[in-house]
């Protein structure tokens, strides 16, 4: 069997650099694609230190031709793309009244605009080729969250675009699915902490209070999953969203 490739975006930290490597580890070819080209580098180079195969990619995904040369930058390294997986987000949280019309497109625009420029390009790539997995990485914010209306319309909007997506591409082999991460440690989580003027272990502690499980999530928690859904015993399974948040989801 041919190794398979991947594109994730948002992969020089945090959950997309653990979601690389763990598909580095999988056998996977990967590109590591992010909007700083020094980080994403550091990620590709460990898994190229771990005997994996990786470059970096320069990629703002809300940029149509940054993604469209991402893609062919996969591509050309690596002659095709199995595996999207759409991880880059950003997080302008506030509440309605004080949320600027900025704060609101920069968060739509990157998570669900990005999920649907980078999906567009990727499918192309895969249709010839009889085969492709696309995974989103969603937020149990879709439930509603004080302050993140524009990330949680973001994240209800990737379930939304999956499972339309999953119905147009599943008759060429392509699967189209969600991660849903609850409160995951990294480096987004900690940013909010700080901006909400937040210890960040008060917050964690309090997150974990609600959990079944009786700790946080760590990034690597999303990366077996992520693993699964890309991998080539799940191509029976499309259009669902998988919660890994430690406690049962209802949505």
């Amino acid at each position: 069997m041919a190794v398979r490739t991947a594109l994730v975006t948002g992969a020089s930290q945090g959950l997309g650099a653990a979601i690389a490597r763990r598909l580095g580890s999988d056998g996977v070819a990967v590109a590591v694609a992010a909007r700083r080209k020094p980080e994403s580098e550091a990620v590709a180079e460990s898994i190229r230190a771990a005997g994996g195969r990786a470059i970096a990619v320069t990629c703002d995904v809300t940029d149509r031709e940054q993604v469209d040369a991402a893609v062919a930058a996969t591509t050309d390294a690596f002659g095709s793309l199995d595996i999207l997986v759409s991880n880059a987000g950003v997080t302008r949280d506030a509440l309605i009244h004080r949320m600027t019309d900025e704060d609101w497109h920069t968060v739509l625009e990157t998570h669900l605009t990005g999920a649907f420029l980078t999906s567009r390009a990727a499918q192309a790539q895969m249709v010839p080729n009889g085969f492709g997995r696309i995974v989103f990485i969603g937020s149990t914010s879709t439930g509603g969250w004080r302050g993140q209306s524009n990330y949680s319309a973001a994240k209800a909007g990737l379930q939304g675009l999956a499972r339309t997506l999953s119905l147009e591409l599943g008759r060429f082999g392509i699967t189209v699915n969600v991660v849903q991460p609850g409160h995951i440690d990294s480096e987004l989580t900690r940013g909010t902490a700080e901006r909400l003027g937040m210890d960040y272990a008060d917050m964690a502690a309090d997150r974990i209070v609600s959990n079944a499980i009786k700790r946080v999530g760590l990034p690597d928690d999303v990366a077996n999953a992520v693993s699964f859904f890309a991998g080539e015993r799940a191509g029976y399974v499309t259009g669902q969203v998988l919660s890994v948040s430690g406690k049962p989801s209802i949505l």
